[in-house]
């Protein structure tokens, strides 16, 4: 009886670790749909690339320092700090009248993100240290983060519409409240491992800071003009800082991203994948969005039900399909797969003409972004977990995250400068208002086509081939989340 209360309660354990992710996951995407109407209410500029940024920098700035911090101080103590700063910035979020105070608090939410999202992994890993049941629940936790993308641009449409985009922000205040009682019935109180540990602060801090001020040069490079002083000063700034946290990761005992990692051909290709291909699918959902609302004319919930067939395709490949061509075919030819077809579905956005249709212009580029950024996302992270021990995997996967979002706020920011040159040139050239608008899009669109094509090619290049096999046969036997990432074992060849 004690057993089956035991099992019942680690199950309803990882559900509540998963709602507090999905709380994140939907905050990606849900934001994305009300950037229109954020952007017209508080008068942003090109400045609105921030309200995106500020969250992918903090967040992948410090998410493998919130790892190190849940090993010191217990993974269920961060976890629930972790909610708590990213409800609270929320709610600073929700109450933003201006640009400051909306991206400052973006900034923190995405300081809550990395925290919640380290340590919800470990979390599982010590809830779940059978093999089968741990590709059972990884597989549910991976299906929450690909199924949080649909509820979240549905969420954002539905709420934007109805009342305002303040509540795409306010509606995690109640998920927040309750993940956070739930926690402290249900997770035990488990003591911090590493009581020795040292943190790698200065590391987080030198190289976010570093990001921050090459994003902020790129941003406002264009009217700034790419050869002044201050454009050429952030730049060097940029460069400085991101020399010193080489300098401080190469020296520190317990470093936040260990360079020896990169040595390793597999975790070095599949971290530079994570950069271009980032950069490629950050543009897809930021300008996607403003292009449909802008040049198509849709309102907030059709943007919405735009994303819709990408984030179902997503989260299908999510509940195991991603996992079978993995151990079907290895980790090399889905990667490619999926990048072509990513390639191919922006390369289709940046030939959608001024008076398109959804059906014939919208609909087959948003099903092949879905179809390969569920195809892709294993293979990366298998990839970079490849060529590690498994003590390490850990370290590893958090390195590609880490990456992932790092090049998701610098290709933000190219593309986004590139569109606002573009459709400047073409109103000073007499086009149209949406004609120059979309000739500015059509630009971001072709390169970030041209960056997923590029991680197709250095994938297919430079990863080493492997094969999957199932680790645990039960687990790979089940249908649905039982046969997940977490079920594959990689064997070089």
């Amino acid at each position: 009886m004690t057993d089956r209360t035991e099992n019942r309660r680690r199950w309803l354990s990882l559900y509540v670790l998963c709602a507090g992710v999905l709380m994140i996951v939907l905050d990606t995407t849900i934001v994305n749909v009300a950037l229109p109407s954020i952007r017209a209410d508080l008068r942003f500029g090109q400045s609105l690339v921030w309200v995106v940024n500020a969250y992918l920098l903090t967040f992948g700035g410090f998410l493998l320092l919130g790892g190190r911090l849940g090993d010191l101080f217990g993974p269920r103590r961060l976890f629930l700090i972790g909610i708590t700063l990213f409800s609270l910035a929320s709610l600073a979020c929700g109450m933003a009248n201006s640009q400051l105070l909306l991206i400052a608090a973006r900034a923190v939410q995405g300081l809550g993100g990395a925290v919640v999202t380290a340590v919800a992994l470990s979390l599982i890993m010590n809830l779940f240290t059978e093999p089968a049941e741990r590709a059972q629940a990884m597989g549910i936790y991976g299906f929450v983060c690909a199924g949080g993308g649909s509820i979240g641009v549905l969420a954002g449409g539905f709420l934007t519409s109805a009342l305002n985009w303040h509540w795409v922000f306010l509606v995690n205040l109640p998920i927040g409240a309750v993940v956070f009682a739930l926690c402290l019935r249900l997770l035990p109180a488990a003591q911090g491992r590493s009581t020795a540990a040292r943190l790698d602060v200065a590391g987080a801090a030198t190289v976010t800071t570093s990001l921050m001020l090459a994003v902020y040069a790129i941003v406002n490079g264009h009217d700034d003009g790419w050869t002044s002083a201050r454009t050429i000063g952030l730049l060097g700034g940029a460069l400085v800082l991101l020399a010193l946290f080489l300098r401080i990761e190469a020296r520190a005992r317990e470093p936040l991203m260990p360079l020896g990692m990169f040595r390793l051909r597999n975790v070095a290709t599949a971290n530079v994948v994570s950069v271009l291909w980032a950069a490629a699918m950050f543009a897809w959902f930021f300008i996607s969005a403003l292009y449909m609302q802008r040049v198509f004319g849709y309102g907030a919930l059709q943007v919405g039900l735009a994303y819709l067939p990408a984030n179902l395709i997503m989260a299908a490949f999510s509940l195991g399909l991603s996992a079978r061509l993995v151990m079907r075919f290895g980790i090399r030819l889905p990667l490619l797969a999926g990048l072509l077809l990513a390639a191919g579905g922006l390369a289709l956005f940046a030939r959608t003409p001024v008076a398109g249709s959804f059906i014939a212009d919208v609909l087959p580029a948003m099903a092949l972004l879905g179809l390969g950024a569920g195809m892709a996302f294993n293979p990366v992270l298998l990839a970079a977990m490849s060529d590690v021990a498994p003590s390490e995997s850990g370290l590893a996967s958090g390195m590609v995250n880490t990456s992932f979002m790092m090049g998701g706020a610098l290709g933000l920011a190219v593309l986004a400068s590139l569109a606002v040159a573009r459709t400047d040139h073409l109103l000073a050239s007499g086009a149209g208002s949406l004609a120059a608008l979309a000739g500015g899009y059509h630009v971001a669109f072709g390169t970030g086509a041209a960056f997923a094509a590029a991680a197709a090619l250095l994938g297919a290049l430079l990863l080493r081939t492997t094969r999957a096999h199932a680790a645990d046969t039960s687990a790979a036997a089940r249908p649905g989340p039982a046969s997940g990432p977490s079920g594959v074992e990689l064997v070089r060849e």
